[in-house]
């Protein structure tokens, strides 16, 4: 490797990527360079490497391509027009990148923008499973001291969470379940116990029910033991296409169902059910609103979702977990962090 290229990992169709050697990023006006500390890998990456992300078939994504999308690092360059002071700071970044001047982007809502870019994902933007990565400075974010790289890396899929946990307005006393105990619903359920609700998680697998007890969650079922309960919200954080219905007959009327899962076939609703119990739904599209609020909490010790992450591998092991492989020694969370000076 020259001091002109840096290793990233490339996906060039569905099934097939590899560690390639790459230009290394320069920083265009208004952007910054930054040096990887630690990404995470995530279901979006996967569907990436699978072929199966919608974006694939609309045009919006095209191989090849270099997925991440979590992560944190160090700025070691910075363009025309950036203020040099970024330089050495601690930063992670926010995935979607709107055009900053249509109406959506004017209201901080960059994360609907239609023209926008996502880091690793959409418009031919390199992604973070690299060494280095370029973006704009207005989409970092300072990280504290108290914020390490694994916990950088996981503000990204936090800020996700922090928004689910917020659209279900729980006060402390309420009773509110999580579907799917995933990486996000583990996260949501990390956020609702921290605003003081009882939260209860629904499962299938007795692995991933387990590991949420481990983390304090006693109240974790499959649908067989779900107790007849009252929810005032239901997060449904799965994949499956029917856990929208599911949540909409779980949740107590005049409460709340939000939808942050999102399945590969089309999901349905009785909007009868959801008229006559008068409930309000809310959809979580990805992160952006909520990663200020994600770094304070995880600084402050609020939320520490560390325990979340299995292992932490190098980029040449990247292909295997997009695959569906466990790392060796991996434990028993959802997360797998790469570092991408780790040549192992």
């Amino acid at each position: 490797m020259s001091a002109s290229t840096m290793r990233a990992f490339v996906l060039t169709g569905p099934g097939h990527g590899a560690v390639h050697e790459v230009p290394v990023p320069v920083a265009a006006a208004g952007e910054v360079v930054v040096t990887v500390d630690r990404a995470g890998v995530c279901g979006t990456d996967v569907e990436l490497f699978t072929g199966e992300l919608a974006y694939l078939k609309t045009g919006h994504s095209s191989y090849p391509l270099r997925p991440g999308h979590e992560w944190c690092g160090r700025v070691t360059a910075v363009g025309d027009g950036v203020d040099p002071a970024w330089l050495d700071r601690r930063v992670m970044g926010d995935t979607m990148l709107g055009d900053q001047v249509c109406r959506r982007c004017r209201r901080g809502q960059q994360h609907v923008c239609e023209e926008r870019q996502e880091v690793g994902i959409r418009g031919d933007r390199p992604g973070a499973l690299a060494e280095q990565l370029a973006v704009p400075v207005w989409s970092l974010h300072e990280l504290p001291d108290s914020v390490d790289p694994a916990l950088g890396a996981l503000v990204e899929p936090g800020g996700n969470a922090w928004r689910a946990a917020q659209a279900a307005g729980v006060v402390p006393g309420d009773r509110a379940l999580v579907i799917g105990p995933g990486t996000i619903g583990l996260l949501t359920a990390m956020f609702l116990r921290a605003a003081g609700a009882e939260v209860h998680l629904l499962g299938i697998t007795a692995p991933s029910l387990d590991f949420a007890r481990g983390l304090g969650f006693a109240d974790a079922w499959t649908p067989e033991t779900l107790p007849d309960l009252p929810f005032g919200a239901v997060v449904d954080a799965s994949t499956a296409a029917g856990s929208p219905a599911v949540a909409l007959d779980l949740v107590e009327p005049a409460g709340r169902v939000v939808c942050i899962g999102i399945a590969g076939t089309p999901s349905t609703i009785d909007t009868r059910t959801l008229l006559l119990k008068d409930v309000t739904a809310v959809g979580i599209l990805l992160a952006s609103p909520g990663l200020a609020a994600t770094i304070a909490a995880y600084g402050a010790g609020e939320v520490d979702p560390r325990p979340l992450v299995a292992a932490t591998v190098g980029l040449a092991q990247v292909g295997t977990v997009l695959a569906g492989g466990r790392p060796e020694g991996s434990g028993a969370g959802p997360k797998v962090h790469v570092d991408p000076r780790l040549r192992v």
